[in-house]
Formats: structure tokens, sequence, C-alpha cells
């Protein structure tokens, strides 16, 4: 697509994002009675709202203009925003996670998938450079701490050793061959030496060129073929655009149109990241003088006009109070007995209003109310919005500066020269105060020295002191988690860098590194047919779908970005429940993939004997909120939460470690603010061994895991006259077919993935992907061309593992 395309696409969505927001001022600020209509409403704004978002997210990545896509992004934060907004009136409203919108899906012709959650890909773009240099530090400190794991080493097999001597004797024939060969070819070289001597005819001569000409050709040839085998099997890294060395599950080979869109990727993402420095330097050359004499002028009178009031000049401001910015918000003396003045009569009206409002009060206690009946007069109104205020100004920005624009003109999608200097002028006017002020300072000094024979020495003795006892306290973090007793203990860690305490965290094996994983490979599909339940009051599992809904909603977006982190319904905790074997720990790093997040393991069995005693795990909790905070977004991890809330006194070192974690959690939690992209996540496979009170008040969110359904497992067509089957038409592509494929294995017609699908019933995603790896072992690879894989092989593994009974899934529910 050219770039007019997607300039088209983002004129287009800012329509629908204004009909929208006409929508919302219509419907949304008037009380509604009827909470059918209020949930169908909702709904139907998220489902809207969720397209808008898709079509900006895809306009934001593909346009090159750095200004266009400062505009979208915008937009596209108060959009993720609003959605998040509206999602909690849904969860208020229906007092449940998962939401029945398939008539509403039905009524406005969309499909199951429209309403999956789009993970913007700015996420990890804008920061790229940034977290693969903090990847790569932190392969090197776990490589020198020796805790990445290495390929264990083993015994020789009778059959590899068999292989071994056989390889090294079919070498030793070849060099054998070989020199026989070479023996043979001098031999003809000499004869045909002898006869080139004698002369050639001009038959032999023609025939001397075919050969050249031939063997020239066939090398090519072989050259290509064995260029596509490389690229093939994913070991030409000059072709692979991605980087990541790795084929597609089906395992289909590039083409080169494929090749060429991997470069253009590429390319665009260099265009996009190019900086114009050259109009902050022209700025800098053309208007610094007159700003630089401007703010000169501004503050010279100041001096004056104090010494004129107060008797005496005043100090100047330091650089960290703000500079000169703190001379002009100070007020006069004039102004400041103004505002005291308004202060006390606007307390005299407000304590008359208050008596008048309590004789109010007491006349209406006489005629009590009936409970609730005031309630149900006013009905449901949405609540107020961070984000539609951010809405307005970008569709305002957008009418303004871009709808009107020419964009045949601007081909190479570069810097609009009038709108950037209107951005870099405040920057360029920072940059000039501070030399201003180390003038103005000066000036002001030898003022007093020649006025008032002031020498300025006396100026806040111990200054330094104070500094650096603000700077130390500053470096906590977050002083709410501190005890008296460990206050000293803790000093010294607001002086150490962050360097150092990423590194300690790490040896220590607290900052693990993420598994590259998407939130798409958790793979799990819509079956239309369990929802209808759902209108009969019943509230089954959630659908594997609608978990990674939960997780994009409550985990990565806000993660992703700070406006919409700062803003939106806060989610310090999440917990994910379900079966050993379902991807709790995949989700996890999926966040942390998607976000380009650290990631800490707290799990109790991995911080047993670090920090030992309740004022080792304070440092622990302190260095990981300093080292989070500054280095966000992040995301700490508790493996088996319910360790942390069991029932009973704790017996080992780990249980006790588990129930001072606890007691500290809720503190920890506190420290966390809105602007902190830090995010708790735990992970359990027995809930209900943990002490539900305080289990259920640490953790905001709590989302079930399922286990695989038949369709997720199988995966077919819908075949159906049925107009509610030919719009929610899915194809499946299934966990067993998805796996075998991924391990190397060949579907024929003696595998029989329908027979596997009804067998694994009960059985998790874990289960699949274990029986698959057991079953394709290198022998049985090496074995299929002649022997097919057949059903029975896998259905004999999977025996050997235990399903999820009913009876604990109705204990998870």
């Amino acid at each position: 697509f050219s770039t007019s395309t997607y300039c088209k696409m983002w004129a287009d969505t800012q329509k629908d994002l204004d009909v929208m927001l006409q929508r919302e001022r219509e419907e949304f600020l008037q009380p509604e009675q009827d909470l059918e209509k209020v949930a169908k409403m909702l709904a139907t704004s998220y489902i809207k709202y969720l397209e808008i978002f898709r079509n900006l997210e895809i306009a934001h990545d593909h346009l090159i203009h750095q200004q266009k896509r400062a505009a979208i992004r915008q937009v596209l934060d108060g959009v993720i925003g609003r959605i998040l907004e509206i999602k909690r009136e849904m969860v208020n409203l229906e007092n449940s996670e998962c939401h029945y919108m398939d008539d509403i899906l039905m009524d406005l012709k969309r499909v199951p998938e429209d309403i999956e959650i789009p993970i913007p890909k700015y996420f990890v773009k804008e920061n790229l450079k940034i977290l693969q240099e903090r990847e790569k530090t932190l392969e090197e400190i776990l490589l020198n701490a020796g805790l990445l794991e290495q390929e264990p080493v083993r015994a020789m097999t009778l059959q590899e050793g068999i292989k071994v001597i056989q390889v090294a004797e079919r070498a030793r024939q070849g060099r054998y061959r070989a020199a026989f060969m070479k023996k043979i070819y001098l031999e003809d070289q000499r004869k045909t030496k002898q006869e080139d001597q004698m002369g050639k005819s001009p038959d032999d001569s023609a025939t001397c060129i075919q050969k050249v000409w031939r063997g020239y050709i066939q090398r090519k040839k072989t050259e290509k073929l064995r260029e596509e085998e490389m690229i093939f099997l994913g070991m030409n890294s000059t072709e692979m655009i991605d980087g990541t060395g790795s084929l597609p599950p089906h395992l289909e080979a590039m083409s080169s149109l494929q090749i060429r869109a991997g470069r253009a990727n590429v390319l665009q993402g260099e265009v996009q990241e190019r900086e114009d420095l050259s109009f902050r330097a022209e700025l800098r050359k053309t208007e610094g003088p007159h700003i630089m004499e401007t703010l000169q002028d501004q503050i010279s009178p100041c001096f004056i006009e104090c010494r004129h009031i107060t008797g005496r000049f005043p100090d100047y401001p330091p650089q960290n109070a703000g500079g000169s910015k703190a001379i002009f918000s100070e007020k006069t003396p004039e102004q400041v007995l103004e505002e005291l003045a308004a202060k006390k009569e606007a307390e005299t009206k407000a304590q008359e209003e208050k008596n008048e409002k309590e004789d109010t009060e007491k006349l209406k206690e006489k005629k009590p109310q009936k409970p609730g009946k005031q309630q149900e007069d006013e009905g449901w109104k949405m609540g107020p919005s961070n984000f539609l205020s951010i809405l307005e100004e970008g569709s305002s920005q957008y009418k303004v500066v871009w709808q009107n624009r020419d964009n045949g003109l601007d081909f190479l999608q570069d810097h609009d020269p009038e709108l950037i200097k209107g951005e870099e002028r405040e920057e360029v006017e920072e940059e000039i105060r501070v030399q201003v002020d180390e003038l103005m300072q000066e000036k002001l000094v030898n003022l007093k020295l020649a006025v008032d024979g002031e020498t300025g020495a006396s100026q806040s003795k111990g200054g330094k002191g104070e500094k650096v006892r603000a700077a130390s306290w500053e470096g906590l973090g977050s002083v709410s988690i501190l005890c008296p007793d460990t206050v000293v203990f803790m000093m010294s860690l607001a002086c150490r860098t962050i360097d150092s305490l990423y590194q300690e965290l790490a040896e220590e094996g607290l900052l693990v590194k993420v598994k590259t994983v998407n939130l798409s490979d958790y793979m799990g599909y819509y079956d239309c047919l369990r929802n209808i339940p759902r209108q009969a009051g019943a509230q089954p599992m959630p659908s594997i779908p609608e978990v990674r809904q939960l997780v994009a909603l409550y985990g990565i977006l806000p993660l992703g970005s700070q406006t919409v982190h700062e803003n939106a319904p806060l989610v310090k905790s999440l917990l994910l429940a379900g079966p050993a074997g379902v991807g709790k720990k995949m989700l996890v790093h999926a966040i942390c993939t998607e976000t380009g997040a650290n990631l800490f393991n707290l799990t109790p069995s991995n911080i047993v004997g670090k920090y030992p005693g309740r004022q080792g795990l304070v440092m622990m909790f302190h260095m990981i909120l300093k080292v989070g905070k500054e280095l966000q977004p992040s995301v700490v991890w508790i493996g088996d939460a319910e360790k942390v809330f069991s029932k009973g006194a704790p017996k080992g070192e780990e249980e006790i470690n588990a129930k001072r974690l606890g007691k500290i959690l809720p503190q920890f939690l506190r420290a966390l603010k809105a602007k902190d992209r830090v995010l708790l996540v735990g992970t359990t496979s027995r809930p209900f061994d943990a002490n539900m009170g305080p289990f259920c008040k640490i953790y905001q969110k709590i989302i079930p895991i399922p286990k695989p359904d038949y369709l997720s497992r199988f995966g077919k067509y819908f075949k159906s006259s049925s107009w509610l089957f030919q719009l929610f038409k899915i194809h499946a592509y299934s966990l067993w077919k998805h796996f075998i494929l991924q391990g190397g294995g060949t579907l024929t017609k003696l595998l029989n993935l329908n027979c596997l699908a009804q067998v694994s019933d009960g059985f998790t995603q874990g289960h699949i992907v274990d029986v698959v790896q057991t079953v394709l072992s290198e022998l049985r690879l090496l074995q299929m061309p002649r022997k097919p894989l057949r059903t029975v092989e896998f259905v004999t593994s999977l025996a050997r593992h235990d399903p999820v009974y009913k009876e604990e899934e109705e204990t998870f529910q």
C-alpha cells in the first residue's frame, strides 16, 4: 500500500471517531433506567472503539511522517484508555469479566476475531535499541554467573558410537577416492597438453567452448538451488529479515516477495527513526540572540523591584528549583495580601453555605425517603472519563492541521518546517534559559557586592549536606514500606547505582531472561455454541480468546503506554489461576515480550536462602522497586502464589519466607503509583489451598485459565446453511496439527486428528506438547519417510498422563 492509502485510512478512522464522540455526548451523559439497553450501548461502543484502535494502529505503524505519527499516537493512547474505561463499566454492570456479545456482533455484521485486542507495535519498536542492549547486558551477566541453561553432557549410546565410526570410515574412503581421482585427472591433463601441442580442429575448439559455457550455467543453477535450500532450512542469516533465524510452523520457504517486504519493513523502520536536528540548529542561530535578550530583559527588573519592596536583593533560585522560572511564579507582597483577603472571604462564604446545607439536611431527615428510591430515579450514568478530552483534542488538531493537507506533494514524507519550529522553539528556549541563568546569577552577585556590600557567601550554610540527604532519601524509591529499625540498613541502598542493583538481582536469579513468545502464540479459538447458556445466567469458564483479551486489557496495554497507565483504571496486580500445563507461565512471558518489560521472579522456591529474614526481604523489595521503576515497564512474577497465603502454620524455610512475602506484598502494592509501570502477576495451579481473604485482596483481577476445548484441539470449518454459522465461520488451526508440524512431523491419512482431539478431552496444552515431543524423537523423524506417523503412537504416549478431572474443574469454578 502507498502512503496515501494509510493517510486515507487515518482520515476515515478520524471520521468514525468523531461519530463515536458525538454518540457518547448524546447517549452516555444521560441517565438510563434500562440496564439491558445500557449493556448493549457499552458493548457496541466497545466493539467500535476496537475497530478504530485497529485502524489507527495500522496507520501509525506504516506511516513514515514523524509529525503524523505523533498526532496518531496521541489519539491512539486516548482510544486505548477509553476502551479500558468502557471495559470497567461493563464489568461493574454485569459483575463478570466475560461478556455475551454474539447478538451485537451479528447486528454489526462482525466476526468474533473483530473483538481480539490488537497489540501496538510501537510498545517495543520505539525502545528497540534500548531493549536489545539491556537483553545483551543481561545475557552477559547470566553467562558470567553461570545461570544460563547449557546443554547437558551425556554419554554416547552404542548407535551413536557406530554412527561416528561409520562417518570416519566413509571420510577415509572419500580421501582415498579423491587421491585416486586426482591421479587420473593429472594423467588426462598430461594427455590433453600433448594433443594441444599437435594442434586442434575447429570442432574440438567448439566442444571446448561448449564445455566451459555449460559448466558456468550449471554452477549458477547449483548456487541458486543451494541458496533456496539454505533459506528453506533457515540457515541463511542474510535473507532472514526478522533476525530470529526461525521459520513459521508450516515450514514454508520465504518467497522473493516476502523477502522484499521484509527489507522494506527494515528500511521503513530506519526512516521512521530518523531525526532532523537542522531545525533546532537553525532556530538557535536565528532566534537564539533574541530569546536570550528577551529573557534578560524580563529577569533584570525583578531584582530592582524586589529590592524596592523588601530592602534587599533576592537570592537567585537554584537550577533544581526551576531557575529563572521560579522568579515569575513568586508573588509580590501586594498580591499575597490580596490572595489572603480573598481566601478569608471564601472561607466565610463556605461556612455560611455549610450551615445552610446542614439546616436543609435536618429538614429532610424529618421526611425519610424509601431506600434506593433516589438511585432508581437517577438510573445508570457513565462515569467521568480521563480520555475524552485527549480524544477531542486529537480530533480538533487533525481538523486544523492535517485534514485539508495535500499529501500528494509530500512524496518524501519529511518534516513540516512550520510545525516543527513551534515544537523545537520550547526546547531551544530551555537550553538558552540555562545559559541566561548563569549570566544573571553572576550579575546579581555583582549587584549585591556593589550596592549592599554582600559577598553571597552566607547563603544556605550546609546546603550541600541538605541536598545529599534529600537525594539519599529520594533514591530509596519508596519509603512507605520502611520501618524505623531498617532505615539505617537501607540508606546504603540509596547510594548504589541502577547498574549495580540490576547486576546483583540478575546474579541472584531474581531478574530472569524473558522467553520470546507473543500473545497470539497462546492458541485457542471461538466456540459460538458455548456462549449460549450465558443467556440463562450461567457463567462458564472463560474461553482461550477471552483469556487473551483480559491479559491484553489488564496487562499489556497499560504497561505499554505511560499515558494509558497514568489515566486508565489502575490495575496493580493480576492472578492467573488454572491447572498445570494450561500456559500460565507462557502468558507471563507474553506480557513481557509484547511490552519489553523486565521480569522479576519472586516464586517462593526461587528466593529461599537469598535474602534471609524480614530485613533481607525488605531490602530485596526496595531493590526491585528501584530497578523496576527506573527501567520500567517491569513485571514482578510470583509462581505458586497460593503458598504465600497458605493455610496453617509454616513448616520449612520456604514456607516461612512465603509467609513473610505475604505480609510485605500489601505495602509493596501501596508503594506503586499510577506513574509506575510495574505489574504484580501471580500464577497458581491450586488457588483453593490459599487463605481466600488476604489472597483475593492482593490480586485485583483474577483470570481463570481453561484447558483447551475440542475446537482448539482439532479445528474444522463449520458446514451449515445457517447464517449464524456462516458469519462465525472459523478455520481453527488445531493444537495437534500445529505441534506435530512444528516438531518436524508429517500429516498422512494414517494420522486421525479427529480421534486425537476426542481422546485428549480433559488434557491440557502442556500434555499435548509433551506427547508430541516424546513421539517425535530424532530416531522417529529419521524413520518417517518409510514409516508414517500413526494415531496409536500419540494415544499410547497420552495415556501415561493424568487428565484434569471434572472434580478439579468444579473446584476451580
